[in-house]
């Protein structure tokens, strides 16, 4: 039987698609362009094809000229790419904690997606690599994750935090002026991985926002979606789906077997062979999605319980409430502050 093709998160498709803003690039104009459905870029809990975002960048170099495109990725920082991932990040005591967190997760971020950690007795080496699916990853890729790696550090402490050396295994590129600009430090090209070498010091220095209870909550969170991802196919599938609909209102089970194409009593059964009913599912993607969408400052909260398919918005401060403590509006004070300062 054939694996099914490796994805990557909606929420890093969207980094993806600021960073060739950036340089004057719409990415919905480049999936058309390539024959992909642009629709998915609306969806929250979309996957995209690993393949297809191979070709977007491949697009993207030949229609900028800028072979180094990735390293933008700097500058489009938002924890809400990373999903709960992020916010996990944030929460956490350290920048060492944090990435061992986003370590942890990483296949929520995009399957193809390979990012270890490696600690010395002064130093703390970061390494990535994306891996191809059906066509060999693009060198772009890879230096994303490196220049978003490192901008979370300098956007997470408040501080230029520049690394101890910068590796890429890959032959020195004509024009370094970029990432001389992004990394600052000394560069080294055809090594046998790519990396960051980043001091101790600087990786285990405690973080202004770490919260040991929240980082608990989103472990949680995200180690149920691992598992579901993972395991529950038609349990994720069916998630897709409610977030889809929930902006029209609260969906019925109906309403969600018709888009997958089965009946009520078939999508109920199989949700049962996989542990969950339609109601826990509906409450918690409901859940998970409040996450995102408060990490987002543009968004009121009246638009957010609509959003969640809330017909009224006190049930969804009364829900909020029951299912993490606090009102809606007292966490994403505590939590995303400084992403709200920072934008």
């Amino acid at each position: 039987m054939e694996r099914a093709a490796r994805t990557t998160s909606a929420g890093w498709v969207s980094a993806i698609g600021h960073a060739l803003a950036v340089d004057g690039l719409d990415i919905a104009a480049l999936f058309q362009e390539l024959g992909l459905d642009s629709e998915v870029l609306n969806d929250p809990d979309a996957r995209i094809v690993q393949d297809s975002m191979t070709r977007v960048w491949h697009l993207a170099v030949e229609r900028s000229g800028n072979a180094a495109i990735g390293l933008n990725m700097a500058k489009v920082v938002r924890p809400g790419h990373f999903s709960v991932v992020g916010y996990s990040l944030m929460s956490s005591r350290t920048l060492r904690e944090g990435f061992g967190r986003v370590v942890r997760y990483q296949r929520l971020i995009g399957e193809s997606a390979d990012m270890l950690m490696q600690i010395e007795p002064d130093t703390c080496r970061l390494q990535f690599a994306i891996h191809g699916d059906r066509l060999p990853a693009a060198q772009q890729s890879v230096e994303a994750a490196m220049a978003y790696a490192l901008a979370f550090c300098r956007w997470m402490t408040a501080q230029p935090i520049v690394p101890l050396k910068a590796t890429f295994a890959r032959a020195e590129p004509a024009d370094l002026a970029p990432y001389r600009e992004l990394f600052q430090c000394p560069l080294e090209f055809n090594a046998p991985a790519h990396s960051l070498l980043m001091s101790r010091q600087v990786m285990e220095a405690p973080l202004a926002t770490a919260n040991e209870s929240l980082a608990k909550l989103h472990d949680r969170f995200a180690g149920d979606f691992l598992a579901r991802f993972e395991a529950d196919p038609v349990t994720h599938q069916t998630r897709q789906v409610l977030c889809r609909l929930l902006p029209q209102g609260e969906p019925k089970r109906q309403t969600v077997a018709s888009a997958m194409n089965m009946s009520t009593r078939t999508l109920q059964r199989r949700l049962q062979e996989e542990g969950v009913c339609f109601q826990q599912l509906l409450e918690r993607t409901r859940r998970e999605l409040a996450l995102q969408y408060l990490g987002q400052p543009q968004l009121t909260l009246f638009e957010i319980a609509c959003m969640l398919g809330f017909a009224d918005p006190s049930n969804f401060f009364r829900a909020f409430k029951r299912w993490f403590g606090l009102p809606p509006g007292q966490y994403r004070e505590q939590v995303l502050q400084e992403q709200s300062e920072e934008e």
